[in-house]
């Protein structure tokens, strides 16, 4: 039998059990005899034995708890032993190890180190977080209060201020606690007391939403509940799903131009502002009893892990274009599209125009619906340019509108079929129109002239120097 003992965070802790499990004639090993909580086991003046060399031949903390957990597990072979970890068992990551693979484990807890850093601290509420320093690095953003134990060294404790710092703010208020001593300091301190021993930890209280500096996505929600409230914002309280959507394609829009502009500080607004967008949806459906924000999130996740099943599942994709067919197999499947149909017509209205063509044609090429190359989709150009002349001379607008619109969704067949992304094409001819008109005008000012004076031919040099130039300043 193994029998696992948390010794708690002082000599005193060692509970009546535990006592008698130690003084059983069981052989006793102590993770570690540097501890002041390891002379509980001492004043019982039975034999023991410490698992303090397999710390110098532990590459990591991870694999120093293996090798704790697999030099006990090994012991256990020979007889009964008794395991015992500081603080409580359930913090101990060796401890639980134990537990997991041993076959006949019983278990006395121990006082938790987090509950006494809290209890140091003075701060009792039910709702609380506990983490080893050494497991910081693994976690996302914990909930408030926090406790963080076991910052037994500077080098731990400055990992520590660096995660701690990037959640919360290096200016955040804490607890430093030692001995069962607690002393206010700010986050940024946390690697500059004067010493460190296995009884130290940081405690973070709950921060009050306008006095936080660092935020989650929890908060985010949190805030637009509030701004949605009865006594929130009107603006916010009066909006609606509807009210609201061009906003995000509005902002997504502005998140491309950041991106496109190489500009961090604006990508980093710019993605926030979208992301609020996604929040305020999924209040919105709350509010509604339709989904909540959790939700949506699990959703999401659902969908990547899905799609990705050459990832999560029995797929196999060697190339990005491997794993791109994998992903929309799935994605077909996922949408309950039976046939070609249900395939085109679920490309969304609310794309722009050229990038809603190009989808819709990139699609129905599935299903062999295309042209052979961009050569002969090109042949269909020329057919929709007469038919738009047709169209002219007769002065139909209607006919007109209808043809200017089969020449453009021809024109984007041959920009697909020739490999480019007819929107961003697009959009890059434009930009250099666009540049090269202003560019035009200021040679035409330069001379002292006025665009609008200039006859066709004269303007049209001054286009062309302006497009060499334009071209050299490209190269």
């Amino acid at each position: 039998m193994i029998t696992v003992v948390g010794l708690g965070c002082s000599p005193e802790d060692l509970s009546k059990g535990a006592e008698k499990a130690v003084l059983s004639g069981a052989k006793v090993f102590l993770r570690t005899g540097d501890t002041p909580v390891s002379e509980g086991v001492r004043a019982l003046g039975v034999p023991f034995e410490t698992l303090d060399y397999i710390y110098g031949k532990s590459r990591n903390f991870d694999t120093l708890n293996k090798n704790l957990a697999a030099a006990v597990l090994e012991a256990a072979k020979g007889g009964d032993i008794v395991y015992c970890v500081d603080g409580s068992v359930a913090e101990d990551v060796s401890a639980q190890i134990v537990l997991r693979k041993g076959k006949d484990v019983r278990v006395f807890g121990g006082v938790s180190k987090a509950d006494a850093a809290f209890s140091a601290a003075k701060i009792f509420s039910r709702d609380r977080t506990a983490l080893s320093a050494y497991a910081l690095a693994e976690r996302e953003r914990p909930t408030l209060p926090l406790a963080v134990y076991d910052l037994d060294g500077d080098l731990v404790a400055g990992d520590a201020k660096l995660c701690l710092c990037e959640w919360f703010g290096d200016e955040t208020p804490a607890f430093f606690v030692r001995g069962g001593k607690a002393v206010r300091i700010r986050l940024y301190e946390t690697d500059r007391q004067k010493g460190y021993d296995p009884s130290c930890a940081v405690v973070i209280g709950e921060i009050p939403l306008l006095q936080r500096t660092r935020f989650g996505y929890s908060d985010l929600v949190e805030i637009l509940r509030l701004l949605r409230a009865p006594n929130g914002c009107p603006w916010d309280r009066a909006q609606t799903h509807e009210s609201i959507c061009k906003n995000m394609i509005e902002e997504a829009y502005e998140l491309v131009d950041a991106i496109e502009s190489r500009d961090d500080s604006k990508i980093l607004e710019e993605t926030g502002d979208v992301l609020m967008q996604g929040a305020f949806h999924s209040v919105l459906g709350e509010e509604r009893g339709a989904f909540t924000p959790d939700d949506v999130l699990s959703e999401v996740c659902r969908k990547l892990i899905f799609r990705h099943s050459h990832i999560f599942g029995k797929d196999r994709a060697e190339s990005e274009e491997g794993a791109l067919s994998v992903w929309e197999r799935n994605k077909t499947v996922e949408k309950g599209q039976k046939t070609a149909s249900d395939t085109v017509r679920d490309v969304p209205k609310v794309f722009p125009a050229a990038m809603r063509a190009q989808k819709a044609a990139k699609r129905a090429a599935k299903y062999g619906y295309d042209f052979k190359d961009a050569a002969e989709a090109a042949e269909k150009v020329k057919e929709e340019l007469g038919e738009l002349l047709e169209a002219v001379a007769e002065g139909n607008e209607a006919h007109i509108s209808e043809e200017a619109g089969d020449l453009l969704f021809s024109a984007v067949n041959v920009g697909r079929l020739a490999g480019a992304d007819c929107e961003e094409s697009l959009q890059n001819s434009t930009k250099k129109f666009i540049e090269r008109f202003c560019a035009t005008e200021a040679l035409i000012l330069k001379d002292g002239k006025a665009m609008k004076d200039l006859a066709p031919q004269e303007l049209w040099q001054y286009y062309e120097r302006a497009k060499k130039e334009y071209g050299e300043r490209d190269r």
